[in-house]
């Protein structure tokens, strides 16, 4: 049996069999972890809660939206493609002679 994986604010976990989510407070007086899920629900363990349900380390979600209700054409990006208009930060300098 592993040891239990310790929660850190701003990693992503996953359940055993199951939902992404990332640890977003630790309250040490109360003996609390708040989490957040990818879908924005939020819940609390208790400390000894969390060393019973065997979280496993995750990557951080590609998609940053899943917490927030938009659809992604109100990204106001092309997700693919931004970025790619600042390669050279010096095509944008003002050329005086």
């Amino acid at each position: 049996m592993a040891p239990p994986v310790l929660p850190v604010i701003g990693e992503w976990y996953r359940k055993p069999r199951g939902n992404l989510f990332e640890v977003v407070a630790i309250d040490n007086d109360d003996g609390t972890i708040e989490i957040q899920h990818f879908d924005g629900t939020v819940e609390e363990f208790d400390l000894e809660n969390w060393r019973d349900q065997m979280f496993q380390t995750a990557e951080a979600p590609e998609d940053w939206s899943g917490s927030l209700d938009i659809e992604p054409e109100d990204y106001g990006v092309d997700k693919d493609t931004a970025g790619n208009e600042w390669a050279d930060p010096l095509e944008f300098l003002d050329r005086a002679e």
